[in-house]
């Protein structure tokens, strides 16, 4: 199972950062390898999640079951998709008037051993970009009032 471990301090409130992780739904218009996205179904505290990647090489299509702690955490759990397992946890913590401190931690294995190691290959480079894409994402964001 490979893991990946990602933190970054972001100008940006707690809430704000886990608003735009959460909405999953815009990930297309803000993420060259999100080809599209949406919500099978929300509730209080909880959401199924499908996403379609392609990043250099690597494309895949997976739905996870989130379930969340609005402004503080996010898990993800797979419910279908090319893995053996993934499982994974955004963190948001709140810095006062400095941002938050945001935490990407992910799990996975891929299914089937040749075809699993080359497309763990290619997500593990994907993975690796999620913590800068969202800072950058946060960044562009209209400073909060």
């Amino acid at each position: 199972m490979s893991r990946i471990e990602r933190t970054a301090l972001i100008a940006q409130p707690a809430l704000r950062v886990f608003d735009l992780v959460n909405e999953v739904e815009g990930y297309p218009g803000l993420f060259s390898w999100c080809k599209a996205a949406s919500i099978g179904h929300r509730e209080e505290g909880r959401m199924r999640a499908k996403l379609d990647l392609s990043y250099l090489g690597f494309r895949a299509a997976f739905s996870t079951e989130n379930t969340f702690v609005t402004g503080e955490m996010i898990q993800l759990n797979l419910v279908e998709g090319p893995f053996r397992s993934l499982r994974g946890e955004w963190r948001f913590l709140p810095l006062g008037e400095a941002g938050c401190k945001t935490s990407l931690m992910l799990d996975f294995e891929f299914a089937g051993s040749l075809m699993g190691s080359a497309l763990a290959l290619g997500f593990q480079s994907l993975a690796d970009r999620l913590v800068d894409d969202f800072s950058r994402a946060a960044r562009a964001l209209p400073k909060a009032a």
